[in-house]
């Protein structure tokens, strides 16, 4: 007979309900595989969809339709910066996280340049790469603040000394989104800090975009500074 108990009920608003993310996991040696599979045995962070790993060869993962995202251990590949032109090549519309050498910051740059959304040195914990992985899910960038600088002035290919102010206007609450956004917030993040509703984020981030002629955030970000478009006040909301 079957066991009696109290009722379920289908989850709401939890992790659990919200379609799995799948992210490929690209490591050399057996014992980093897993051990950055292990990460993913943490708890799904509340209100965000669970984390699948997926290990395979590089071929294998790209060749998985479903594969949002990619964690790469530079220090277990011979290929190097190789393997995320590779990746960017073959499916640009999968993000990577980037695990190299510590206090590499041209390794840094020369990664995010090549399309990784992350960057961890290899002393980074497993929670930090779990909070990294969950960043860069929700659609920001993790990597050193104090290269931001550096990457936008090489992305840009000009010197800081040519940068000039630009007369684009932008609305004040268009302006406080964009200065969240150049310090790494998630629309989450920006949402509860402005206390707006989070579609309506989404809705400032698009209308950005669409001033700036970006297609992602980081050259939103690039063309943010290049045009001192957090400088001064302009419009209402």
């Amino acid at each position: 007979m079957p066991r009696s108990g109290p009722a379920r009920t289908a989850p709401e608003n939890t992790a659990e309900a919200l379609e799995p993310v799948r992210i490929g996991i690209v490591a050399g040696e057996p014992i980093r595989v897993e051990g950055l599979r292990s990460i993913f045995d943490q708890p799904a962070t509340p209100g965000r969809p669970p984390l699948v790993p997926i290990v395979g060869s590089l071929p294998e993962l790209l060749a998985h339709k479903q594969l949002e995202y990619l964690v790469i251990d530079l220090n277990a590949s011979e290929r190097g910066l190789e393997t995320l032109q590779t990746v960017r090549r073959a499916r640009s519309s999968i993000k990577q996280i980037v695990i190299g050498a510590e206090n590499d910051d041209e390794l840094v740059l020369d990664s995010i340049v090549a399309g990784a959304r992350g960057f961890l040195d290899s002393s980074a914990s497993p929670e930090t790469v779990r909070a990294a992985i969950d960043i860069v899910v929700s659609g920001s960038i993790w990597a050193p603040r104090r290269l931001l600088s550096r990457l936008i002035d090489r992305l840009l290919g000009i010197p800081r000394s040519m940068v000039q102010t630009s007369s684009m206007h932008l609305t004040d609450r268009e302006r406080q989104v964009l200065e969240l956004i150049l310090l790494a917030r998630s629309n989450r993040e920006i949402a509860r800090q402005l206390g707006i509703e989070e579609r309506t984020v989404k809705a400032h981030v698009g209308r950005l975009m669409k001033k700036t002629g970006s297609e992602n955030r980081i050259e939103l970000s690039m063309r943010a500074l290049n045009r001192s478009l957090v400088t001064g006040k302009s419009g209402s909301e």
